[in-house]
Order: C-alpha cells, then sequence, then structure tokens
C-alpha cells in the first residue's frame, strides 16, 4: 500500500525536468550545444528536428528554477542560428514551454499542475505562427490546451503539445515521458540507438578539411555565418550577449549566464574566423 501510495504522489508531483526540441539535425546543433557547456544527450527527434536531453544539474544542485534554466538556454540555442529552439519543462507546481526564434522575442505558455492555464491566449498563436502551424488545424488543437479542462493535469497539456507538434515532423524517440525526472530521462535516452553526448565532437567536423579544403578555404565555424552577414551577426550576438550575461550574474542564474556565456562564445568565434576567410 505504502508503494502504490509513493507512486501516487510522485505522479501528482513530478519532478523537475525538461527537454530541448531544435529545428535543425544534431549535427548542426551539437557544435552550439557544447558551448552551454552542460552535460546533454542529443538525438535526432524527427525529420529535421534533434532532441536535447539534460541532466538538469542547474535546477537539482542550484535550486534555480527549471523554466528559468530552459528560457535562457533555449533563447541561447537559437539567437543567431537559423532554426527555433523549443523548451519544454516541468517542476512540482507547473509545467509549459518557451519557444525562441532568432533575435525575437521568446514566446512561452504555461500550466498549474493540475492542469489550469496560466498563460495568454495569443501566446498560442504566435507561437504556432512561428513553427509555421496548420492555420486552422493546429490552431484549433493549441486553442483547445488554454480552456479548462479538469480531466487534463499538466503532463497531460505537455503529451498534448506534443501531439501538435508531431504534425510539423517531431518525432520523440519512445520512453520520454513528460513529467519523468531528467535522471530516467537520460538513462532512457542513452538506449536510443543514434545518441550521443552532445559534448562530444561534431563527426562531420573531422572530415571538413578533407570535404572542404584547409580551415581557410571554409565559410566559417558555421554555415548560416557565411557571406557578408556574418560579422553583423556575430556583433549582434556579442552585443545581446553582454547585457544578458551581466543580469545573469546579477540574478546568480546560471541557466541565463550560461546563454549570455554561449552568445559571447557564439560571437567571438564567429568574429575570430572572419580575417582568415580570404578577400574578394
Amino acid at each position: 500500500m505504502s508503494t502504490e501510495q509513493s507512486r501516487s504522489a510522485r505522479e501528482a508531483q513530478p519532478a523537475p525536468g525538461a527537454l530541448l526540441l531544435c529545428r535543425a539535425e544534431p549535427d548542426a546543433v551539437a557544435p552550439v550545444a557544447r558551448l552551454l557547456r552542460e552535460d546533454m544527450l542529443i538525438a535526432p527527434a524527427g525529420e529535421g528536428w534533434s532532441v536535447l536531453v539534460p541532466e538538469g544539474r542547474p535546477w537539482q544542485d542550484g535550486g534555480e528554477p527549471v523554466d528559468r534554466v530552459l528560457s535562457g538556454w533555449a533563447l541561447a540555442l537559437a539567437v543567431g542560428a537559423p532554426w527555433p529552439a523549443l523548451a519544454l519543462w516541468w517542476d512540482t507546481e507547473r509545467a509549459g514551454f518557451s519557444l525562441a526564434s532568432g533575435f525575437r522575442r521568446p514566446v512561452g505558455y504555461e500550466w498549474l499542475a493540475n492542469g489550469t492555464p496560466a498563460g495568454v491566449d495569443e501566446a498560442m498563436h504566435t507561437f504556432a505562427g512561428r513553427l509555421g502551424l496548420d492555420p486552422v488545424l493546429d490552431v484549433q488543437s493549441l486553442d483547445d490546451l488554454t480552456r479548462p479542462d479538469p480531466a487534463s493535469d499538466a503532463r497531460s497539456r505537455l503529451r498534448g503539445l506534443l501531439a501538435v507538434l508531431q504534425r510539423a515532423g517531431v518525432d520523440l524517440p519512445g520512453g520520454l515521458a513528460p513529467g519523468d525526472s531528467a535522471e530516467l530521462m537520460c538513462a532512457t535516452a542513452r538506449a536510443w540507438p543514434h545518441t550521443r553526448p552532445a559534448q562530444d565532437a561534431n563527426r562531420s567536423e573531422g572530415d571538413g578539411a578533407d570535404r572542404h579544403g584547409t580551415q581557410e578555404d571554409r565559410p566559417g565555424p558555421w554555415p548560416w555565418t557565411a557571406g557578408p552577414w556574418g560579422r553583423v551577426l556575430s556583433l549582434a550576438q556579442i552585443a545581446a550577449g553582454l547585457p544578458l550575461t551581466a543580469w545573469g550574474v546579477h540574478r546568480r542564474s546560471g541557466g541565463w549566464t550560461a546563454a549570455g556565456a554561449l552568445l559571447l562564445a557564439h560571437g567571438a568565434l564567429g568574429l575570430a574566423w572572419a580575417p582568415v576567410r580570404p578577400l574578394d
């Protein structure tokens, strides 16, 4: 009886956990994810999608709220990159998501643990527009998630969100369940056939010189930084990273500090690469 009660308590109050989805292949996302300097696993999550499964140390060891950490990470992964990053998170009291895309203001929504909507309805429409979801069918499904439903808790709300994303190509590997702890999700992810640590060197980088010539002939550390706008983009990343890092340090927020540091590193690498590109 005590075992059943303990299981029921865990289901009622899920351990904090999170997932990150990026609309890009793992080989493109991994070099950027490494700059977060956090232990994560990365795997394919459908055609053109990747999933990052973090171990969760910032909210386990430092006591920082999981939503704040994940919002910062999503922003850092998406700013200056050609893909959006979606953070899904949950703790004992709430669950929600945050979508970051480029330099635009992130958009998100959350629910209380019992499934009560606690966000702005318009955020769902913005979310659908930025991901290019169906303006009728998908938006209608998203609107349903913003209405009261006594039969749906926060965990089922996230499952409903993932069901909508399946129509956009998201296909999470089996075993992931919103509401599970970070430890359980990492253990599940390690069993997937194409999972690898995000900190591992990009498998395609080792062959870069053979396929594209010497470093001086390559367009830059990331393909989307090539061309005349590469330096402008790098400067913009540094400009965004400086105040974000300062704000994170002031608030003692590891997630936002890491996000700012990633932007600074991303921009600095882009600038450092620029002088060695051949001049036209």
